[in-house]
């Protein structure tokens, strides 16, 4: 395995024909077997409360988990991704290991998840910013630490873009910046439309294909398999997500985004495939790069990487990016 670095670089990502992996980028998580990830001990959680935020017509819960020792830096906002489940569902192993590391971390439920209470009406990245938003000014104010997983990532984007002043890093995980530019992941997320209202077990199934990697999935045996398939189910709230990850398109705020970023790639993602995190990071000026040899639920495949990664990220100083031309 080799060592994470971070370089800081606009250039293009050009995947070697070695390794699959953008030059200069970190290159993580390269065991040839992958298991499922150990737990953390219940020991290590932290006390945590439930706020709730009113943002236009929708009620938006989230989630303060203190810091387990002193704070070490600023809170670490976490986006989630597609799925009804929300925050829980994403970062339930992976908040107190951040928690135990000397971080605050807030974890908002937007529209479309069970906690979250709306109109029902279509949901815009736009809309969901401005829940971040609400979410960090009602849990103190920023900057903060943000970081968006999936769908979770071109809405973060645009929170950076939107209100420079409450990011101070910025983390886009397996995410993309315009779904209408790539028929495969147009179609993906068509046929998902599809599945969730005619085939509901054949739409679990088509998620656990595509989040993990056919590596990890071999790994983990067939019983594993099924009990993963049942995780996110095609409640309204997931096609709602699913109409939005059809319509995302972040391309014009991308160049407006002036905290210092990483973008972490999964060279294995069957649900967004790695070439959009290299666009992304081509597209962010001064944006770091890392790729983990993982599917799409990195931090299920790879939580130990995925939290160092992350980790030694935010640990590094927050000087500005460039400014834009």
């Amino acid at each position: 395995m080799s060592t994470t670095a971070f370089p800081s670089t606009g250039t293009p990502a050009t995947a070697t024909a070695a390794t699959g992996i953008a030059p200069g980028a970190a290159t993580v998580g390269t065991a040839s077997g992958t298991a499922a990830p150990t737990r953390t001990p219940g020991s290590t959680r932290t006390a945590s409360t439930v706020r709730t935020v009113g943002v236009g017509r929708a009620l938006v819960r989230y989630d303060v988990h203190e810091a387990a020792a002193g704070e070490s830096g600023p809170p670490l906002v976490l986006v989630h991704g597609t799925g009804s489940g929300g925050a829980a569902v994403n970062w339930g192993t992976v908040v107190p290991r951040l928690t135990a590391a000397g971080r605050t971390v807030v974890t908002p439920d937007l529209s479309g998840t069970e906690r979250t209470s709306d109109d029902g009406g279509p949901l815009t990245v736009e809309a969901l910013a401005a829940q971040v938003i609400a979410v960090i000014e009602d849990a103190g104010g920023g900057p903060v630490d943000l970081l968006g997983f999936s769908m979770g990532a071109p809405v973060s984007a645009a929170v950076a873009a939107l209100r420079p002043d409450l990011v101070e890093r910025l983390v886009l995980v397996a995410g993309w910046a315009y779904t209408d530019g790539d028929e495969y992941l147009r179609n993906l997320f068509t046929l998902w439309q599809r599945l969730g209202t005619h085939d509901p077990a054949g739409f679990g199934r088509s998620v656990t294909m595509t989040g993990f990697s056919r590596r990890f999935l071999n790994a983990i045996g067939r019983e594993e398999v099924e009990a993963l398939i049942p995780n996110m189910p095609p409640t309204p709230g997931t096609l709602r997500h699913v109409a939005l990850d059809l319509e995302v398109d972040v391309r014009a705020l991308l160049g407006r985004i002036r905290a210092r970023t990483l973008v972490i790639g999964c060279a294995r993602d069957a649900t967004v495939p790695v070439e959009h995190s290299r666009a992304l990071h081509a597209a962010i000026d001064g944006s770091a790069y890392a790729e983990i040899d993982a599917g799409h639920v990195v931090f299920f495949e790879q939580e130990d990487v995925f939290v160092r990664t992350v980790t030694d990220f935010v640990a590094r100083p927050a000087v500005p990016a460039p400014a834009g031309p």
